[in-house]
């Protein structure tokens, strides 16, 4: 009765006894606690000690972002939280509308640029920094699992969660993510690669059946997937929403079992996104290991209560649940969580200050390197020395962008506007002018209307009258505009309605460029958007993206040429929605709850440079403060005949007056194609930085991956044997160098 009393919970009870049993035996640690072991010995220890009850409660949710532990093992609960882009805030119940904030003092931390914007610096060691800093602030935050990177590729420039992706090339994505997750699993925290897969859209999202062809989801929508696995080892992979081929992908066997586990030899933890599980048999056998969701009572989870009474029963058996768990216990051993029940886990403290000057910095980089100068016409880099008067116009000069998009969101000790940027970077010398000149969008958007479009925002005469004002008066203007997270634009849940310019900014730009020649447009959101007449007048053009904490800064510094920009398009800008791809053929957003990707494998610039569509601004793009240029390329191929490939070399060469960076672009060409084949496609870039005058001789390997397509008889990748021009340029339409390569032999390599 007294030790009852003393130990009222069963599993401190059995915690206590594990321990007194394992002294009384004088014993030696079981192999599951015997670092020496490896992973797969500790984890077959491990598995039989747990009850079934235990095992059940750990491939379910036992809150918003938590799964049950097992005290008596010394198995820690699993914690995970959001992060593509930092590491979201502590937060309570989700309400419907949301989760309720806690409004703690203890949970701030680095709000990275968006990850298109990580993408557009075409920079993978910086990709590496990024996920590092994120790690470092998840594991300060007992974080096991980041929920990121966003792999899903841009099919349609309204997608509402373009700004979290990569951009619209599975390579260059591929690139970024793998070492973003290398990055930030070597700080002990496991990244989660999502959303597997085809969650292309937001429209819809929850119902809406993807078809395509074998060869496109395998070479365009798995293809980051795979390296992610297979090159960065990640831990964890989340299921999407969507339906793939009419079965949920959460509950998808052949996405989860036959090509993720089975092909491509994945051995961590598939998680289901929010209540993306909707049948508790599909999800018991096809491939998922952890249902999570956001409204309890968890114990009627589809995996919770439902799935143990059909282990009882027999229904299901348990070896299904036994895989889970093993899975479950992997990812565990490999982030060293388990521990002696006995004794206190190390790491349970949390030390200093989360989001570091060395992380802000981190994020400041990012932002440098991802702004895309898009036009120039000898009016940038500005210089102060020569300014009384600057007008800063557009409603994005004052924004903060860090706590919206959904569940990207981060909570930041601080985030330094554009305008503040500016300010701080001209001093009290330089007289500044602000007018917001149009109202931004606002509201939750589509998602919560149903199919109607938010409402536009009205233009208002007062802050045109304004902004015309600010124009004349000043010697040059800043305009900083774009989208923002709201109404229905760069948001999760809500794809764009169009891709104009809300607010009626098409419209204010020419009046502001007509008022004063001298403008520098700047443009914010989460890719490409339509451009009016104002373009062809206004002399300069930056896209921004969403820049982070430190955005400002970074803005300025390129703007007043502190920093060259450097960024390149990871998405194509169409002249018009109807051009790109998926709204020429009218594959979005589908109809009868299917989309049908039509395109098949000419997705980006792969359809405009085969159909010989001109964009506004092609893939690859963006401009500079100095000259560079290409020469001297050569080949060299390989000599051994059952591993073809070739080395390029070539020279890069600062003909200009400025420091500055170039992203090299390597394309290839088939010639002779047996099927049919996009026009080109990037397999290589390289990002070199030189000062004014000075060269450097670059050398890129393309194996024989870089010449494969995806055989659906076969199963297997086909490097076929022919010629291939090899493509060296500045983007995918400025084209500098070319050779052409001869595959030796046909090589084919099972997936």
């Amino acid at each position: 009765m007294m030790i009852a009393q003393l130990l009222p919970n069963s599993s401190i009870w059995m915690l206590a006894l594990t321990s007194v049993a394992l002294r009384a035996q004088g014993a030696r640690q079981p192999d599951y606690l015997d670092e020496t072991k490896s992973t797969d010995e500790r984890v077959a220890d491990l598995l039989p000690r747990l009850t079934v009850e235990e095992k059940v409660a750990m491939v379910h949710a036992k809150s918003s972002f938590a799964v049950e532990g097992v005290p008596r093992l010394g198995i820690p609960e699993l914690w995970m939280d959001d992060g593509p882009m930092g590491v979201r805030e502590e937060v309570g119940q989700h309400t419907g509308g949301g989760f309720d904030s806690l409004n703690r003092e203890d949970d701030f931390a680095t709000a990275m640029p968006a990850t298109i914007g990580l993408a557009a610096t075409f920079n993978t060691d910086l990709a590496g920094a990024y996920g590092s800093a994120i790690g470092q602030e998840a594991k300060q935050r007992h974080k096991n699992i980041m929920l990121g990177p966003s792999l899903n590729i841009q099919r349609t420039p309204l997608c509402g969660r373009n700004f979290e992706y990569l951009g619209e090339d599975p390579f260059l994505t591929s690139r970024i993510a793998v070492h973003y997750i290398l990055g930030e699993q070597a700080q002990g925290v496991a990244s989660c690669a999502k959303h597997l897969a085809a969650n292309n859209q937001e429209e819809q999202r929850d119902s809406i059946s993807v078809e395509m062809d074998v060869r496109t989801l395998r070479e365009i929508y798995l293809f980051s997937f795979r390296a992610c696995v297979q090159e960065a080892g990640v831990l964890t992979v989340m299921g999407a929403y969507n339906r793939f081929r009419g079965q949920h992908c959460c509950e998808n066997d052949f996405l989860l079992n036959k090509v993720l586990k089975d092909q491509w030899g994945f051995k961590g933890l598939v998680m289901s996104d929010w209540g993306g599980v909707h049948n508790t048999e599909l999800a018991a056998l096809n491939g998922m290991d952890l249902e999570m969701g956001t409204l309890p009572p968890y114990s009627k989870n589809y995996l919770a209560t439902p799935f143990l009474d059909g282990l009882q029963s027999g229904r299901f058996p348990m070896s299904a649940l036994d895989e889970k768990v093993r899975r479950h216990l992997y990812v565990m051993v490999k982030l060293n969580m388990i521990h002696d029940p006995a004794a206190t886990p190390a790491g349970s403290e949390t030390n200093g200050v989360l989001s570091t000057q060395a992380h802000q910095d981190i994020a400041r980089r990012v932002a440098e390197e991802s702004i895309v100068l898009l036009k120039n016409e000898e009016l940038l880099p500005l210089n102060p020395a020569n300014l009384k008067t600057v007008a800063v116009i557009g409603a994005n000069a004052t924004a903060k962008f860090a706590r919206g998009g959904g569940s990207a969101n981060i909570k930041a000790p601080h985030e330094i506007t554009a305008l503040e940027g500016i300010s701080n970077r001209i001093g009290g010398a330089v007289k500044i002018i602000y007018a917001p000149g149009y109202n931004p969008p606002a509201g939750r958007g589509r998602h919560d209307r149903g199919d109607t479009a938010p409402p536009a925002a009205d233009a208002d005469a007062n802050l045109i009258a304004d902004a015309v004002a600010a124009a004349k008066s000043a010697d040059v203007v800043i305009y900083v505009g774009g989208l923002n997270h709201e109404g229905g634009y760069d948001t999760e849940g809500s794809d764009r309605p169009d891709l104009k310019l809300p607010g009626g900014q098409d419209d204010l730009l020419e009046t502001i460029v007509k008022a004063n020649p001298k403008t520098a447009v700047v443009l914010m959101g989460g890719g490409a958007v339509e451009m009016g007449s104002w373009l062809s007048r206004a002399p300069a053009l930056l896209y921004a993206w969403y820049p982070g904490m430190e955005g400002g800064h970074a803005l300025a510094r390129v703007l007043f040429g502190d920093v060259n920009p450097s960024g390149k398009l990871p998405c194509t800008f169409p002249k018009r929605l109807a051009d790109s791809p998926a709204h020429a053929l009218n594959a979005y957003p589908g109809a009868n709850g299917t989309v049908t990707y039509a395109e098949g494998l000419l997705v980006g610039y792969r359809w405009y440079d085969t159909k010989e569509i001109e964009p506004l601004f092609p893939f690859g793009y963006g401009l500079s403060y100095t000259r560079f240029k290409y020469s001297d390329l050569k080949l060299k191929p390989g000599r051994n005949p059952a591993a073809p490939g070739v080395t390029l070399e070539f020279k890069i060469a600062n003909s200009g007056d400025r420091e500055g960076a170039e992203a090299a672009q390597i394309y290839v060409q088939p010639l002779t194609p047996s099927v049919p084949r996009p026009l080109k496609e990037l397999k290589a870039f390289a990002k070199v930085s030189l000062r004014p005058g000075r060269s450097r001789k670059v050398s890129v390997r393309l194996n024989r991956d870089a010449f494969a397509f995806y055989d659906a008889d076969k199963k297997g990748w086909v490097a076929e044997k022919g010629d291939f021009n090899i493509l060296v340029g500045s983007s995918s339409r400025d084209i500098a160098l070319r050779a052409t390569y001869r595959l030796p032999q046909t090589v084919f390599d099972p997936d």
